[in-house]
This record gives C-alpha cells, structure tokens and sequence, in this order.
C-alpha cells in the first residue's frame, strides 16, 4: 500500500494483510484465503474484548477492511532484539495468564466447546506493543485466527515465535513459563502444538498459491521444528 491522500503510510511487521496507518488510525485490509471470514471474527473479538484485555477500539468497517483506534507503545519484538529478553518474555506471560480468564464463548459463533480457553491463534512478541518504560502490555494485536482451543497452543507458539525470530533471546524463556503462573506444558506437548500451526500455516499458504515459497518455506520450518530438543 502506497501513501495516499488519507496521509496513511504503511506500516511495519505485517505479515499476512496489508496495515496503514498515520499515528491516529491503522486500518488493516485483510489477504488472502478466508480474508471476509478473519475480518469477521477479528471485528466480533476485538468488540467483545474491549475493557477486557488492551484491544484496539473499532472504529470502522468496509469491505475487506477494518479501520482501528491507534494504541500506544512499541512493538515487543523490537524490544526483544534490544536485548530485554527477560522483560518483553515476561510481559508476554502475564498477558498470557490474562487472556486465560476470558471466557473462550468470545470467539465462537455458539457455546465453546467444554473445557477450552480462548486462544489468540498467533500469540507472541509480533503481535504484542508495550511500553518502553515499565514493559506494560498496551496492545495486543491481530485476532483474525482467534478459537476456542487448548491452552497450550498460544504458549507453545510464543516460544517458537521465538526460537525461530530471536534465538540469542531464547534463554530467556524461562521468564515466559514463570509470569504466566502454571506448569509449562510438557515439552513433546509444547512441541506438537508447534507442528499443528506450521501445518495450518502450510496449507493457509498452500490455499493462496499453491507452488508458492511459503509452502516450501513452512514445510522446511517444520521439519526444523521436529528436531528441536527441549531448551535447558
């Protein structure tokens, strides 16, 4: 996306979609395979957890877009390659923990599924903006894959977030597992979760090209991720 006359430029770290913004607004236009269906389910999660957990408002919604409040802070993985790895980790525990006490009907159509918590679906430091001073969380980010599912999922996949993005800051886990206040799941637990989203991302990226990188891409990083061992 090009500079328009709106004055909105775009903006850093989007992956998937498309973000602008100009410091009052972002507004996201969503790519790809299921684009309506993940503006839908952002748009329905980001009204119902406002006053919950540090969302963006909504301020807007057009076709295949959505135009949100602007939030404070700094991305978490800048802070990361800064070298507050134990900090940015920690901060991502405690947001954690929070989102742990929502209820999980917030991302489903009907009733969720007994015994389920509410997952972000791409939980950690990318999608995370804190406050350089404190490390407070003031934004948590990018809910178009949010689902009713297992705990383990959304932990699981901030530690291969980064193993794989920030492997001089991956000694400082441990500071994920403490503030988030529980047991770390087992790791053959931890590291099949981590498998589960590589294939999902495979065939996301295999639904909107199908002889493209990114299936060769997530098909290399999980064949990487099998081999992983356990952190010390």
């Amino acid at each position: 996306m090009s500079e328009g006359p709106s004055g909105l430029r775009p903006l850093p770290h989007g992956y998937t979609n498309r973000t602008a913004g100009d410091g009052t607004v972002v507004v996201k236009r969503y790519e790809g395979p299921d684009a309506e269906e993940r503006g839908r389910r952002e748009h329905r999660l980001l009204t119902r957890l406002r006053g919950l957990l540090p969302v963006p408002p909504v301020l807007d919604t057009a076709p295949g877009a959505i135009t949100l409040g602007h939030l404070p802070g700094v991305p978490a993985q800048e802070l990361l390659d800064a070298g507050h790895g134990p900090e940015v980790l920690a901060a991502c525990g405690r947001v954690l923990r929070r989102l742990r006490s929502v209820d999980p009907g917030a991302a489903a159509e009907g009733p969720a599924p007994e015994g389920s918590a509410l997952v972000h679906g791409d939980f950690g430091p990318h999608n995370l903006l804190l406050d350089p001073a404190d490390f407070t969380v003031t934004g948590l980010l990018d809910w178009e894959f949010a689902h009713p599912g297992e705990p383990v999922e959304d932990l699981a996949w901030c530690e291969w977030i980064v193993r794989t993005h920030h492997p001089a800051q991956a000694g400082a886990l441990r500071h994920l597992f403490d503030a988030y206040g529980q047991p770390a799941p087992p790791w053959p637990r931890r590291r099949a979760a981590m498998l589960a989203q590589c294939a999902r991302l495979e065939e996301f990226c295999r639904r909107r090209d199908p002889d493209g990188p990114g299936v060769r891409q997530w098909q290399e990083r999980g064949r990487l991720t099998a081999g992983w061992p356990e952190l010390p």
